[in-house]
C-alpha cells in the first residue's frame, strides 16, 4: 500500500477557494482505480493549512492518478493559492491491522 501525506499553507483570503478545489479533487480521486482513501482537512492550529491523506493500492495506481489531467490542473490551482510550496511525502506501508476499525 502507498500512503501520501501532503499539506499546503494557503494565502490569506484563499482558503475557501482552496477547499472547494481540494474537495472536488478528493471526490474525483476517490473514484479512480486503486484509490483506497483520499481526504483533505483543515489544520486545527493553522486554519490556512490544508492537510491531505491518501492511500493507494500500488505505486502504479498513484502514478496513474498523477497522470490524470485533472490532477495536474488541481496542482496548478492549489499552487496559485499557496503562500509557500506545497509539501508531499510518499510512503510504502504495510497495514498492521485487518479489522477495518483502526485497531491492531
Amino acid at each position: 500500500m502507498i500512503v501520501v501525506l501532503g499539506s499546503v499553507v494557503v494565502k490569506d483570503g484563499g482558503v475557501a477557494d482552496a477547499l472547494v478545489a481540494s474537495q472536488e479533487h478528493v471526490h474525483r480521486s476517490r473514484a479512480e482505480p486503486g484509490c483506497l482513501e483520499h481526504g483533505v482537512s483543515v489544520d486545527a492550529e493553522n486554519p490556512n493549512r490544508l492537510v491531505f491523506v491518501e492511500r493507494w493500492e500500488s505505486m502504479e495506481a498513484l502514478r496513474a492518478h498523477f497522470a490524470v489531467p485533472a490532477s495536474r490542473a488541481f496542482a496548478r490551482t492549489l499552487g496559485a493559492l499557496a503562500a509557500a510550496a506545497p509539501t508531499m511525502v510518499v510512503y510504502e506501508a504495510t497495514a498492521l491491522h485487518s479489522n477495518g476499525k483502526g485497531r491492531a
